[in-house]
C-alpha cells in the first residue's frame, strides 16, 4: 500500500464496494465510507470539549485492488498545513512559501500600526463622547426644570412672573451651554480627524494588500480531474471570486491526494470531531455531505472523468393530488403541504414542481403563496388568490398577526441545563460558504426568536411544541440543533443534524391561525402529526 493510506481489514467483500462512486452531498455516505468514517474517529480520539474540525475519510483501492482509505482535515490542524498520516493541502507549498511568509509579516507590521492608530484615536475619542454625554445630561436636566414650571403654572392655572424669569434665565443658559460644547466638540473633531484618517487609510492599505495576497493565494491552487485535466481555482469559480478557504475542505484535498497517488475514489465521508463552532449547525461524531458552496464547483470539475452518481434533488414521489386543501374560499386556501415538495419553485427545470405551481393550475395564476415552509418540512401553509388578500395578509404577517404552531422530535435528549419551556433568541444569517445553511451571527444576523415547550421523551427521542415569533429561513432547525439553543437537533435534518437520524425531517406545521381580511372571522386550523 501507498503511505498514508490505511487498508481495512479485513477486506471488504466484493458486494460491499459501489459500483459508481457515491455523491459526497448527500445526507446519508456509503456504508464502506460510514466504516472508513467511523474507524479514522475512533483513532484520533478527539474529545468533544476540543476545537472542532471537519475530517474526511475517502475510500480507495490500488492497483492491486486492495481497498483502504485516506484520511484528511479541513483547513489546519494544530496550525500545520502538513501533518503525517493525512493527505497534503491541494495548493503549492513551494509557490505559496516563495511569497506568503514575507507577505504575512508586512501584513502584521501594518496589524502593529492600525493598532496604535486605534489606540492613539482612543483617547480623544472617548473624551469627546463625554462631551457629548455631558451636554446632552445637561439639556435633560434643563428640559425637566422648564417642564416642572409648565406644570406647576398649569396648577395655578396663573402666570406667575417668577417662574417666567427662572425659565428665560435658563434657556439663556442652554444656548450658552450649547456654544460651549459646540466649539469643544468642533476643537475635538480637529484633533480626531487627522487620527482617524491615519487609522482608515491603514485599514484600506491593509485590505488592499490582503486582496492581493487572497489573489496570488488562490493561484497557488489547481485541481485535476480523473482524466487529468488540471484547472486553476480562480478559473473553477470563475467569472465570481473563489469564496474564503475554498480548496482546503476535507474532499477535495482527499481527491486530489488519491489521483496523485494513482488511487482509485470508490467512497467518501465527512465526520465533525471535536466541539460544536460558534455558529453550531455541527455535532462530534455526527456525519455530514460536503459542502456546495465551497465545495460544490470544485468536485464539480474534480469528479469529471469518475463514473460517479449526480448530486441529490432531495425530491420525493408526491402524488398529483397533493397539496390537500383543508380550508379553501373564494379568497385564499390553506393546504397541507407533504414533506419533499417545494413551497416555491427553485433554480432550475428540476426544481419547478412546488406547491406554488400545482396550486396555480389548481385555481389560477394569480394563486400566491403567502409564507414557506422548507423543502423538507409538512404542515398547514397559507396561500391567496387575488392580490388584495395578499397585501392584506402579508401585512398580517409583517404585525406578527398570525399564529403557527409546529411539532418536532428532536434527535436525543437537551443537555440538563436547558428548561423545558423558554424562548430561544439567537441572531441568523446565511452561510455565505454553504448557502442555504444558516448560521448564528449575534453581529451581523437578524434577530429570531423561537417559543418553545418540551411536551415529552420518548425512546431518547424528545418531543417539542414549536412557535416561531419571527420568520427565519431555518430559524426552527438552527434554534434547536445550536449549543445556545436546545443543543439537540431535529430528527432527520440532513443540514444540521445527525445525517439517516430518521426517514425524513421530524417537523411539521400542526396549527395556523389567523384573521380572515374580508369577513374578519378568526380562522383556527390544526393538522394531523404524521408520525
Amino acid at each position: 500500500m501507498f503511505r498514508c493510506v490505511i487498508a481495512f481489514d479485513p477486506q471488504p467483500a466484493p458486494v460491499e464496494v459501489p459500483r459508481r462512486f457515491p455523491t459526497p452531498f448527500a445526507a446519508e455516505p456509503h456504508p464502506l465510507a460510514r466504516r472508513a468514517a467511523r474507524e479514522m474517529a475512533a483513532a484520533l480520539d478527539v474529545s468533544n470539549r476540543e476545537p472542532g474540525k471537519m475530517f474526511g475519510a475517502l475510500v480507495v483501492a490500488d492497483a492491486r485492488g486492495t481497498i483502504g482509505y485516506l484520511r484528511a482535515f479541513s483547513g489546519m490542524l494544530d496550525g500545520r498545513w502538513l501533518v503525517d498520516g493525512f493527505a497534503p493541502p491541494a495548493f503549492d507549498v513551494a509557490a505559496r512559501d516563495a511569497f506568503w511568509p514575507a507577505g504575512e509579516a508586512a501584513l502584521a507590521a501594518i496589524d502593529v500600526e492600525l493598532a496604535a492608530a486605534e489606540a492613539a484615536l482612543a483617547a480623544p475619542a472617548a473624551a469627546r463622547a463625554a462631551l457629548a454625554g455631558e451636554l446632552a445630561a445637561a439639556e435633560a436636566r434643563l428640559r425637566a426644570t422648564l417642564g416642572d414650571r409648565r406644570a406647576a403654572r398649569h396648577a395655578a392655572a396663573v402666570r406667575t412672573d417668577a417662574l417666567d424669569a427662572e425659565s428665560r434665565t435658563d434657556g439663556r443658559a442652554l444656548r450658552a451651554l450649547r456654544a460651549a460644547h459646540a466649539r469643544a466638540l468642533a476643537d475635538a473633531d480637529a484633533a480626531i480627524a487627522p487620527l482617524r484618517a491615519r487609522r482608515d487609510a491603514l485599514a484600506t492599505a491593509r485590505a488592499a494588500r490582503s486582496r492581493g495576497y487572497l489573489v496570488q493565494i488562490h493561484d497557488t491552487y489547481a485541481f485535476a480531474d480523473a482524466r487529468g485535466d488540471r484547472r486553476r481555482l480562480r478559473d473553477i469559480f470563475a467569472p465570481a471570486e473563489p469564496p474564503g478557504g475554498a480548496g482546503d475542505c476535507a474532499a477535495p484535498k482527499l481527491l486530489a491526494d488519491a489521483y496523485r497517488r494513482g488511487l482509485r475514489p470508490i467512497a467518501l465521508a465527512e465526520v465533525w470531531l471535536g466541539a460544536p463552532p460558534l455558529a453550531g449547525g455541527r455535532t462530534h461524531g455526527s456525519l455530514y455531505p460536503a459542502c456546495r458552496g465551497k465545495c460544490g464547483p470544485i468536485l464539480a470539475h474534480v469528479l469529471g472523468g469518475l463514473d460517479h452518481e449526480p448530486p441529490p434533488a432531495y425530491a420525493r414521489d408526491i402524488a398529483p393530488d397533493e397539496p390537500r386543501a383543508v380550508y379553501d374560499d373564494p379568497h385564499l386556501v390553506v393546504v397541507a403541504k407533504p414533506c419533499g415538495l417545494l413551497s416555491v419553485p427553485g433554480r432550475g427545470d428540476a426544481l419547478r414542481d412546488c406547491a406554488q405551481a400545482r396550486l396555480r393550475a389548481r385555481y389560477g395564476d394569480a394563486t400566491t403563496v403567502v409564507h414557506r415552509l422548507d423543502q423538507d418540512t409538512s404542515g398547514l401553509l397559507l396561500a391567496v388568490k387575488d392580490a388584495a388578500t395578499y397585501a392584506a395578509l402579508q401585512r398580517a404577517f409583517a404585525e406578527r398577526a398570525v399564529a403557527k404552531t409546529y411539532a418536532a422530535v428532536l434527535d436525543g435528549a437537551p443537555p440538563a441545563h436547558v428548561p423545558a419551556r423558554g424562548d430561544i433568541a439567537l441572531a441568523l444569517r446565511v452561510d455565505l460558504d454553504d448557502r442555504p445553511r444558516q448560521i448564528h451571527d449575534p453581529v451581523d444576523g437578524k434577530a429570531a426568536l423561537t417559543s418553545y415547550v418540551i411536551t415529552d421523551q420518548v425512546a431518547g427521542r424528545t418531543h417539542v411544541s414549536l412557535v416561531p415569533r419571527t420568520g427565519r429561513t431555518h430559524q426552527l432547525r438552527v434554534h434547536a440543533a445550536h449549543p445556545l439553543g436546545l443543543a439537540t437537533p431535529i430528527a432527520g435534518d440532513r443540514l444540521y443534524g445527525r445525517a439517516g437520524s430518521a426517514p425524513r425531517l421530524l417537523l411539521h406545521a400542526c396549527a395556523l391561525a389567523f384573521t380572515h381580511p374580508h369577513t374578519g372571522a378568526r380562522i383556527e386550523l390544526r393538522s394531523p402529526i404524521p408520525w
